[in-house]
């Protein structure tokens, strides 16, 4: 163990110090520069602007600082475009002189270049850098916008203009020194040459074409310009110079012009000027005066170019025009369509024009126009109204009616319609032409199916000048005469026998014609008419009254009828009769006398009693008078009737006030054949029973809390019987048995009850019962008082005789029968001989043992066996 630990030590003590091996501190304090050496001035070298393709030389002075010579042995150059031109390496700068460097920037492609110069040396600065810079242009470069020119379609001696637009998209001057169209149409204007465009630079002119015949025509803009630049040869010719002190200079100062042409393409479609043509003519014909016709005429355009039309101009009294909307514009070869309209105001012929005007090689075209004026057909009808008079319904009568064209022109009739219930037309086939003065006659029916007064119209539609003619239509519908009855049937209901009962009835005549009416009888046993006299004759819509009687002479159902006759179209009528004959009503009561024996004081008895109608017909009872002290009969709600057979049953009550003898009655008036009847009452009046509860106090003195205990107690009735209805203990430890409610005592007797009390905690508790009854001194109370005593917690406490052998400790164990099964009840050995037993419940018998255990675990053998009973509680 201590030698792992010792190795583990060890090893924590290698990973500690391992990062001191792996890291190295570096001397951060700054190197002291010598103050002589080579010195190169400026560490950058700028070349400036340089065109693609041509190059510059920049010459840089380098001194010696130093008190001794020093070797410059190479000059290490970065950047394609930058070359050393002088001097050649390795070079010596003695102590104090100068060495001039010479560098050619040669671009190659549009951009800014970048580059460095590395001088190895001998001095005490071992290298030297110079950054290197530059920026590559492109030569000046001519660009046209648009690239060609197309003016489309112009007409022959017209002019169109288009703007171009020359650009200079490189990087050096521009001069423009030509620019010519190659064809005579096209002109240019806006531009002055020469013209000289800085890079980026633009320039705007007008081209313009006009064209002198018709057909394609095409050319060409021939462009010449100068672009400038530097010349100095191609790279690897460099001429390689030294220039003292450092500056750029040029080393030819020459330049030479870079010639540049462009061709820009132009071309247009010359043509003829637009040609219009009309309809040369339009005849409208007659045309209703008020009317109005339309005619289609057409403009074309039969030229090489658009025409615009600018105006129409229309003469002629009753023309106009409609569908041109202007100015109008047509393209070669379209066409246009309009209509030319005739409304004449009056009756005549009438002749015009349409002037068109326009932009056309013919300026302005004509259509002439002609038409008539004619009167419009007008129509009228003969007779302006018909009226058919009385028509019987069923029947049918006709009338002619003629329609007729006063008018100037034809008139097409399109519908002719009768209107109005019953009426029709007939022998007119539509649709019908009647010229100028021309009639037509059809006829016109008037057929009603209900009797009154109808009206109607025989409506004519048509294209004349009174487009719809109305003709009133009328007449009136009669009916042959009829009688009915109201009501249809009579019922008299139930009627006593002896008795008379009369009921109205009406006839009326609904039809169009007088009714004479001339027999009435009634039939069936009792029935009878009074009222009428007959004949009797009812004018249309007139009615008449009398009287149905019914006088039964026996009890029962009866029917029967009125028979009517007379010469309507319903030459008979019968009304039905119907009644019963009823026998008078007759109030009968069950019991005859109400006894309610003996009723304590204060107290109340009920008894029930039922009236019944044992007559014929219904009986209103109207009063019920109740006589006699303590009696009542609240039950009863005046007026009653109670129809035959029926029956009501009341309640009469007997409440006394004082011990005696009491008698009354109830008089039930009502109008029955027995107009009253009479019921005696009678009861005793008994002094009230008194309740005694005994004994007064129930003390259950000291019970275990979860233990009960019950004592007995008793209930007297003294005087009279007493009903006790409850039995209640104001708290839950107490509980009434033994009894059960209600329960009637008889005077003299008693009933015993029991009482148990069982506490749920420590402490007194006081409670009460309260009876309650019918008793005089109700309620009888009794007081309830008892001690909840907390349960006894009883032990077994064991001792044995220590063992001879060598031991550590023992255990004990119990059971709860003789003999075992037997549980260990101690949870460790203990070395006294001594042990309590606290878990045991009272009443219950224990047999206990014991064992002894060693120092290795080994346990004896069973003691012997005792037994011990926990007393209760």
């Amino acid at each position: 163990m201590t030698d792992l630990r010792s190795r583990w030590n060890a090893l924590l003590l290698l990973v500690a110090v391992a990062p001191l091996f792996g890291c190295m501190v570096l001397d951060a304090s700054p190197h002291q520069s010598p103050t002589t050496g080579l010195e190169a001035g400026k560490t950058t070298m700028n070349f400036g602007s340089v065109v693609v393709g041509d190059y510059t030389v920049v010459s840089h002075t380098l001194v010696n600082s130093s008190n001794s010579s020093i070797t410059i042995s190479s000059a290490i150059v970065t950047g394609a475009e930058f070359e050393i031109s002088a001097p050649t390496f390795p070079i010596t700068v003695a102590a104090g002189q100068q060495a001039t460097l010479s560098v050619t920037f040669a671009p190659t492609s549009v951009g800014q270049p970048t580059g460095t110069i590395v001088l190895a040396n001998s001095g005490p600065t071992p290298s030297v850098t110079l950054t290197l810079s530059g920026t590559a242009v492109a030569p000046g470069v001519l660009a046209a916008s648009p690239s060609s020119i197309s003016f489309g379609t112009v007409v022959v001696g017209k002019s169109q203009t288009l703007a171009e637009t020359f650009t200079n998209a490189g990087g050096t001057n521009l001069t423009i020194s030509q620019a010519t169209p190659s064809e005579s149409d096209f002109q240019l204007s806006g531009l002055t040459l020469p013209l000289t465009l800085k890079p980026s630079q633009s320039t705007t002119f007008n081209v313009t074409f006009t064209p002198a015949t018709s057909g394609a025509a095409s050319g060409t803009i021939i462009v010449a310009a100068e672009a400038a630049g530097w010349a100095h040869g191609r790279r690897g010719q460099y001429h390689r110079a030294a220039v003292a002190g450092g500056a750029q200079t040029d080393l030819q100062a020459a330049t030479r012009a870079r010639d540049q042409s462009l061709t820009i393409p132009i071309s247009g479609m010359a043509d003829s000027p637009g040609q219009l043509t009309s309809t040369s003519s339009l005849s409208f014909g007659s045309t209703t005066v008020g009317k109005t016709q339309n005619l289609p005429a057409t403009l074309t355009n039969t030229g090489g170019s658009s025409v615009i039309v600018s105006q129409a101009t229309v003469t002629g009294t009753g023309f106009s025009l409609n569908g041109l909307s202007l100015p109008l514009t047509l393209t070669a070869g379209q066409s246009a369509s309009f209509n030319v309209v005739f409304a004449p105001p009056s009756a005549g012929s009438v002749s015009g024009s349409v002037a068109i005007s326009s932009n056309a090689s013919n300026p302005t075209v004509n259509t002439g126009v002609t038409g008539t004026g004619v009167a419009a057909g007008s129509l009228t009808a003969s007779p302006s109204s018909v009226s058919f008079g009385s028509v019987q319904t069923g029947n049918s009568q006709t009338a002619s009616q003629t329609l007729t064209n006063s008018g100037g022109s034809s008139v097409t009739i399109s519908q002719a319609t009768a209107t109005g219930s019953g009426f029709s037309v007939s022998g007119i086939t539509l649709p019908l032409t009647l010229a100028a003065g021309q009639s037509t006659s059809f006829s016109v029916a008037f057929a009603p199916q209900t009797s009154g007064t109808a009206g109607g119209s025989l409506a004519v539609t048509s294209n004349a000048s009174n487009a719809s003619l109305a003709v009133a239509l009328s007449g009136t519908g009669v009916t042959a005469g009829s009688l009915t009855a109201s009501p249809s049937s009579v019922s008299f209901g139930s009627v006593q026998t002896g008795n008379r009962q009369t009921a109205s009835q009406t006839l009326t005549n609904p039809g169009g014609l007088s009714v004479t009416i001339s027999q009435a009888a009634a039939t069936g046993s009792g029935f009878s008419l009074s009222g009428i006299t007959l004949p009797l004759t009812l004018a249309a819509g007139q009615s008449t009254s009398f009287s149905v009687a019914f006088a039964p002479q026996a009890s029962g159902a009866v029917s029967g009828n009125v028979g009517i006759a007379s010469n309507a179209s319903n030459s008979s009528l019968n009304i039905g009769l119907s009644g019963t004959g009823a026998t008078p009503g007759t109030l009968a009561a069950t019991q005859s006398s109400l006894n309610f024996g003996s009723v304590p004081a204060s107290n109340s008895a009920a008894l029930s009693e039922t009236l019944t109608n044992t007559g014929g017909s219904s009986v209103t009872i109207t009063q019920a008078n109740v006589s006699g002290t303590g009696f009542s009969a609240p039950g009863i709600d005046l007026p009653l009737t109670l129809t035959a057979g029926q029956s009501f049953t009341f309640s009469a009550i007997f409440a006394p006030q004082s011990a005696g003898a009491a008698t009354g009655g109830i008089s039930v008036v009502s109008n029955a054949s027995n107009a009253t009847l009479a019921i005696s009452l009678s009861g005793t009046g008994t002094a009230a029973g008194q309740l005694t509860v005994s004994p007064a106090t129930l003390s259950f003195g000291n019970v275990t809390v979860g233990a009960n205990q019950s004592l007995t107690g008793s209930l007297s009735a003294t005087g009279a019987s007493v009903t006790i209805s409850s039995g209640i203990p104001s708290t839950s430890e107490f509980v009434l048995s033994g009894m059960s409610f209600p329960l009637t005592i008889p005077a003299g007797r008693s009933a015993s009850f029991t009482m148990t009390f069982t506490p749920q905690a420590s402490g007194t508790a006081s409670a009460s019962a309260t009876f309650a009854s019918n008793a005089s001194n109700t309620p009888g109370v009794e007081s309830l008082t008892g001690t909840g005593v907390a349960a006894v917690q009883h032990q077994v406490a064991l001792t044995w005789d220590a063992s001879t052998s060598s031991v550590v400790g023992y255990n004990v164990y119990r059971g709860s029968a003789a003999g075992g099964p037997y549980t260990k009840i101690n949870s460790a050995s203990d070395a006294t001989t001594a042990y309590t037993d606290t878990s045991v419940t009272a009443g219950q018998t224990y047999y206990y043992l014991s064992t002894a255990v060693d120092s290795e675990g080994v346990e004896s053998t069973y003691s012997n066996e005792v037994a011990a009973t926990v007393p209760t509680p």
